[in-house]
C-alpha cells in the first residue's frame, strides 16, 4: 500500500442513504469537504431491497431530512399518508439533486485502518486518507437464518425477506413465515391478500395502536414527546436498544396489525417461536399465548399512555371502547409435517446483522455492537449514524436524521478545528 497513491479529503463517510447523504449536507453547509462512498448505488436499501407493495409504517409528515421536510421544502401533499416504495425513492433524489454530494457509487469500502492522526480508507477506486470517518452503512448487512435452516428439506422452497418482492415468486401451496416484526406480518397480509394459506411463526414483538381517539397513535405520541426522548433519558435503555419494532401498517391509509384478528378472519394458522427444523418436521416453542399477550400489553399500554396525555393537557378527543381480546389459543401445536400441513416454503422474516469486520478500530463490544455517545465512539475522528436510539427512537428513521446528522457535523467540525490547532 506504500507505492499506492494516497488521496487526501478532511472527511469519508461510507453509505449513500439517507443518513450518510444527510450527514455529507450538513457537512457542506459548514464549508467542510466531504466524499461519499456507497458500494451500490445512492437509497439502494429503499430502491432495491422492498417488496413491490412496501410503504412506510410512519407517516409521511415525519420524513425530514436536513432543511427538506416532506411537508415543507419537499412540499408533498399527504403528510398524513404513507408513502410507496416509488414515492420513498422520489422523496430521496429530490433530497440529493437538491444538494448535489460528493457522491462515489458502485465503490466497495474494503478497510479503514486507524493511523497516528486520522484514517487510512483502502476502496475499490483507490486508497483515501482522512481525519474523519462517518460509517453511515446502517444494520442491514448480514440476513439472518438460523442454522438449522440447513436442516429443512431440499424440496421445501426458503427465501428472506431482502429477497422478496411479491408473492408469485413462490411455489403453490402454504407459507410459513417466520417472524413477527414490521416485515413479516406486512408479508403474511401480502399472501393473504393473494389468498395463499399462511402459516405464522409469532415472535415476540410488540404491537401498536394506528389511529387512536380519533388521531393516529403516533401524532398523539410525538405531541407528548416521546419521541423526544433520548436513550440517556429513557427508564430502561437496554430494553429499548434491544426490542423489535412495534408492528403496525401504512396500507391502505394505515391500520392495525391484529394477528388474532388474522386467525379468526383470515384463518392464518398462528404457532410460537420458531425451535427447530430437520427434514419435512418443523417445531415451535409453546410461547404463542405469551407473545401475543406481551404484544397486546405494549398495545394497551400505548393506549393508556395517550390518555393520560390527553387527560393531562385536558385535550377534547373521542373516548374509545377497552380493549377485548378476540381469540385466545385453546392448546399449541409444537410441532407440524409440512407435507401434511400444505406447506411447500418458509419465508424468513427475522432481520439482519450488521458487519463491521473491516473497521480495524477497538470501538465495538463483545457482540461486535459499536459502542459511542450520539454516534461519537472513543476513537477521534470515528463516528457512526443512521442506528436505532443513536439519541432517540427516531435515529434509525427519518424523523430523527436531521437532529443527528447536525449534531455529527458539529462534533465533527470541532474535532477538525482542535486538529487544526
Amino acid at each position: 500500500m506504500q507505492d499506492t497513491p494516497i488521496t487526501h479529503i478532511p472527511v469519508v463517510i461510507i453509505g449513500g442513504g439517507q443518513a450518510g447523504l444527510s450527514t455529507a449536507w450538513c457537512l457542506k453547509q459548514k464549508g467542510i469537504d466531504s466524499i461519499v462512498f456507497e458500494r451500490n448505488e445512492k437509497f439502494h436499501s429503499w430502491r432495491r431491497n422492498r417488496w413491490d407493495s412496501f410503504c412506510l409504517v410512519t407517516p409521511n409528515w415525519q420524513c425530514r431530512l436536513p432543511d427538506f421536510h416532506y411537508d415543507g421544502e419537499y412540499g408533498g401533499s399527504d403528510p398524513d399518508g404513507f408513502m410507496l416504495k416509488d414515492e420513498i425513492t422520489d422523496y430521496l433524489d429530490a433530497f440529493a439533486e437538491k444538494t448535489r454530494p460528493n457522491l462515489r457509487e458502485g465503490v466497495n469500502v474494503t478497510r479503514v485502518t486507524p493511523q497516528q492522526q486520522g484514517f487510512v480508507v483502502e476502496t475499490s477506486c483507490g486508497v483515501w486518507s482522512c481525519e474523519q470517518v462517518v460509517v453511515a452503512t446502517g444494520g442491514y448487512d448480514t440476513p439472518i437464518e438460523p442454522a438449522y435452516a440447513r436442516n429443512l428439506s431440499p424440496g421445501i422452497f426458503q427465501m428472506h425477506s431482502v429477497d422478496y418482492r411479491r408473492v408469485d415468486q413462490f411455489p403453490e401451496g402454504g407459507v410459513l413465515i417466520v417472524g413477527t416484526g414490521q416485515s413479516g406480518v406486512q408479508l403474511m397480509e401480502d399472501f393473504t391478500r393473494a389468498g395463499r394459506d399462511v402459516h405464522l411463526a409469532v415472535g415476540p414483538a410488540p404491537r401498536s395502536p394506528r389511529r387512536y381517539r380519533g388521531r393516529d397513535a403516533t401524532d398523539w405520541l410525538y405531541d407528548a414527546g416521546h419521541y423526544g426522548v433520548t436513550i440517556d433519558q429513557h427508564p430502561d435503555p437496554v430494553k429499548a436498544m434491544t426490542q423489535t419494532n412495534h408492528y403496525m401498517s401504512g396500507r391502505d391509509g394505515g391500520k392495525e396489525i391484529d394477528l388474532r384478528r388474522f386467525h379468526v378472519e383470515q384463518g392464518v394458522e398462528l404457532y410460537g417461536s420458531l425451535a427447530d427444523m430437520d427434514g419435512g418436521r418443523v417445531s415451535f416453542l409453546p410461547d404463542l399465548a405469551k407473545n401475543l399477550d406481551d404484544a397486546d400489553r405494549s398495545y394497551v399500554g400505548i393506549r393508556t399512555q395517550i390518555d393520560a396525555y390527553i387527560a393531562h393537557e385536558g385535550i377534547d378527543a373521542p373516548e374509545e371502547p377497552p380493549f377485548e381480546k378476540l381469540w385466545e389459543p385453546e392448546e399449541e401445536r409444537t410441532e407440524i409435517d409440512l407435507e401434511e400441513a400444505g406447506i411447500t416454503s418458509v419465508l424468513w422474516a427475522i432481520g439482519f446483522r450488521p458487519d463491521y469486520s473491516w473497521i480495524r478500530a477497538d470501538v465495538f463490544d463483545a457482540r461486535g455492537k459499536p459502542q459511542f455517545h450520539r454516534g461519537v465512539t472513543s476513537h477521534p475522528g470515528l463516528h457512526f449514524i443512521g442506528l436505532g436510539w443513536l439519541n432517540t427512537w427516531g435515529s434509525g428513521r427519518f424523523l430523527g436524521i436531521e437532529e443527528d446528522s447536525r449534531y455529527l457535523a458539529d462534533q465533527i467540525a470541532g474535532q477538525l478545528a482542535r486538529i487544526a490547532a
